[in-house]
């Protein structure tokens, strides 16, 4: 059959690797053919194109600009995207009857898009939730609950909801959330589709080659290498995070690389370089290849999240270090339920992203804890629970 998948993540080639591009490869290997609609900014230069490769096409929309943009610039493009995506589809897929729309979450704006294209084709469609918004904005004070912003962005909301036949989310509490705040969905509808990636490799690093991609770094090989990589925004209260390293500056056992971009690493930039901590290495992102070498060579995976969130996410980062076999600490919000799951799978720790001694308690343990042990079983894990086969075949069951 033919799948139109919706999405705001760049998608340049289907051998990327990250979930969506697993999943896409998934439909591929069962003998489907993905239309993947992406976006491109104005800024770029460059216009809308398709691209057919005969076993999927991408079709490159551009819109307007979205990052290193003011308040105002980023919400126009944000509210035209809808129209921008419809135009594009039937301008450049005219020709093509598509039986599924897969579409993630963010943005919630796409719903005029979904509407008009199930109409036309009588299709199904499947929203895969990666994010529920606006709350996690509310959460954060971007804008105030009830605001004329917040309810524009709630109606949107909630007519997705209404679109999707089929509504995947990425955790059990997400479905409990999601059913609790949004009575009028059918409970059959809504059902738990995790983030989920193709492992790429199934070795682990020599001492040989972990020694060498320390020493790459200047890390140390006779400490406990904790490592978090990603997006350095506002939902990782970096503040926090700071906190979290000021109290373990001291300690001479353990080590903190951070490895990634975003509005807040202007604030970890600054820690490090008045205070010169002895123990943490920032790094301003990496290559994919190199990134993966890094995560290979190290010890713990770390996620934050901001205390505030009342809704649960499920960092998809959290899949590289398990890809690695590292065990995870998860510092999160009360409502997120990865870090339970990751310490009833023994395969790391949790603590609420509201004290650092909480967070320095559970880096204690990780430090005396049997880590490969652990990370053999985050391995394991990850290939069973969070497999694209089955994600795959749930998204099919609509």
């Amino acid at each position: 059959m033919n799948v139109l998948f919706l999405t705001m993540n760049p998608f340049t080639d289907i051998e990327m690797h990250n979930i969506y591009a697993d999943l896409m490869k998934v439909f591929i290997q069962n003998g489907h053919k993905p239309y993947i609609v992406t976006p491109r900014e104005k800024k770029s230069g460059e216009g809308t194109a398709l691209s057919d490769r005969g076993d999927h096409a991408i079709l490159t929309v551009q819109i307007g600009n979205t990052s290193g943009v003011s308040f105002v610039e980023k919400g126009i493009s944000t509210v035209t995207l809808d129209s921008r995506f419809y135009r594009a589809i039937k301008t450049h897929l005219a020709d093509v009857s598509f039986d599924l729309i897969l579409y993630s979450t963010p943005p919630i704006t796409l719903c005029g898009t979904i509407a008009k294209l199930k109409r036309e084709w009588g299709c199904r469609t499947y929203l895969m939730l990666k994010d529920i918004f606006p709350q996690n904005a509310v959460d954060l004070g971007l804008f105030p609950q009830g605001s004329v912003i917040d309810r524009y962005f709630r109606q949107k909301e909630k007519r997705l909801y209404r679109l999707s036949d089929r509504i995947g989310c990425m955790s059990p509490a997400n479905v409990s959330y999601l059913l609790k705040h949004q009575p009028a969905l059918d409970p059959k509808n809504v059902t738990v589709c995790a983030n989920a990636i193709t492992p790429k490799f199934s070795d682990r690093l020599s001492d040989e080659e972990r020694q060498a991609v320390r020493q790459k770094y200047n890390i140390p090989l006779d400490k406990t290498v904790f490592m978090y990589g990603g997006n350095l925004g506002k939902p990782q209260d970096i503040p926090f995070v700071i906190r979290c390293l000021q109290e373990n500056a001291d300690k001479p056992d353990r080590f903190f690389v951070i490895c990634g971009t975003g509005s807040e690493f202007p604030l970890l930039d600054e820690y490090v370089r008045e205070k010169q901590p002895d123990n943490v290495l920032l790094l301003n992102g990496l290559p994919q290849s190199d990134y993966v070498d890094l995560v290979r060579a190290l010890d713990v995976g770390l996620i934050f999240l901001d205390h505030r969130f009342t809704i649960p996410n499920f960092p998809s980062r959290v899949l590289s270090y398990m890809e690695c076999s590292l065990p995870v600490l998860v510092c999160t919000d009360p409502c997120t339920d990865l870090g339970p799951i990751a310490e009833a799978g023994g395969f790391g720790w949790y603590c609420e992203s509201d004290d650092p001694a909480k967070f320095t308690a559970c880096v204690d343990a990780a430090v005396t804890a049997d880590r490969q042990a652990m990370g053999a079983r985050a391995r394991e894990f990850l290939e069973t629970e969070y497999s694209v086969s089955r994600v795959y075949e749930q998204i099919l069951n609509v």
